[in-house]
């Protein structure tokens, strides 16, 4: 059954191939509350994402879309990942004392973002706990129970799953985006956890797949995945989750936001040329690569 909702869409798929795009909402709730203008907040987007990939239920995939933006919550974390100094009074959940996620937090990257990619503060306000609680309910729950709903019937369907979680990355990372501020991004990133989320072979495929094409590629360097493939890869179950970073430049201006041509027609067809390989793909049958030496 789809889901249309303000918080996000859900089409179901009758194949094993899954498509989520967790960033690219541009639907700014309300109670937000933010201090800075709607062009730096959008910054933070994975502009045209959904477009992108807009073929998906086309060829039968499964395609879940948020609506809410990154900059508000990012269903690309887990509710553990929390900024503890963004809230007015204790937060009463569970907090994560993993020293990796503790540094993504620290720069603001949090579930709920408390500075943008340039360092910003996005609010000259504390939170309140029930707001943090109430963006967690509707939005990160819901989208999370939708992934989790369509890679189940995929699994059901065909006894393996493909799950892509699409994003897209700046050509050059900033001040407080990531761990590797001023890195200069490859065309593609592909990330499977150290093949912890995926076959190895099937990240592969992708990885030489797109390379095949012209692109330039990296396999887990900068970006491994987080935590929608971190909570969904099961590969010892033949479920396959495998994040896939786009360098914008590829297709849009990165300052006004726009779409470029013919960088984007070309990249989307690529990127249904790459689907209906998945398609054809049953992981189960893929040798594994060779041991490195």
């Amino acid at each position: 059954m789809s889901i249309d909702s303000p918080r996000f869409t859900a089409r179901p798929g009758s194949t094993p191939l899954v498509l989520d795009s967790p960033h690219s909402g541009t639907s700014y709730p309300e109670d937000f509350g933010a201090a800075l203008p709607l062009a730096v907040l959008r910054q933070a987007e994975d502009t045209h994402v959904e477009k992108l990939y807009d073929f998906a239920p086309q060829l039968g995939a499964a395609w879940v879309e948020a609506h809410f933006p990154r900059i508000y919550l990012d269903a690309n974390r887990d509710t553990t990942e929390i900024d503890v100094e963004l809230f007015d009074a204790p937060w009463p959940h569970e907090v994560t004392s993993d020293e990796v996620v503790l540094q993504k937090v620290r720069l603001g990257k949090g579930l709920i973002w408390r500075y943008t990619d340039e360092g910003q503060p996005i609010y000259d306000r504390r939170l309140s706990v029930a707001e943090g609680q109430r963006r967690i309910a509707e939005c990160w729950a819901p989208y999370h129970q939708a992934v989790s709903n369509a890679i189940d019937a995929a699994h059901a369907r065909h006894g393996y799953s493909i799950h892509i979680n699409c994003h897209s990355m700046p050509s050059v990372a900033a001040s407080h985006a990531t761990l590797h501020p001023g890195l200069k991004h490859a065309d593609f990133v592909i990330g499977d956890r150290d093949g912890s989320t995926s076959s190895p072979a099937l990240s592969r495929l992708v990885c030489d797949f797109l390379g095949s094409r012209g692109y330039g590629v990296e396999y887990n360097h900068p970006y491994k995945g987080v935590e929608l493939v971190r909570r969904y890869g099961k590969p010892q179950e033949h479920r396959h989750s495998i994040q896939i970073e786009i360098n914008r430049r590829l297709y849009m201006d990165e300052k006004t936001l726009e779409i470029v041509q013919p960088g984007f027609d070309r990249l989307r067809k690529d990127l249904r040329d790459l689907a209906e390989l998945l398609l054809r793909t049953d992981p189960r049958a893929l040798q594994p690569p060779p041991a490195a030496r």
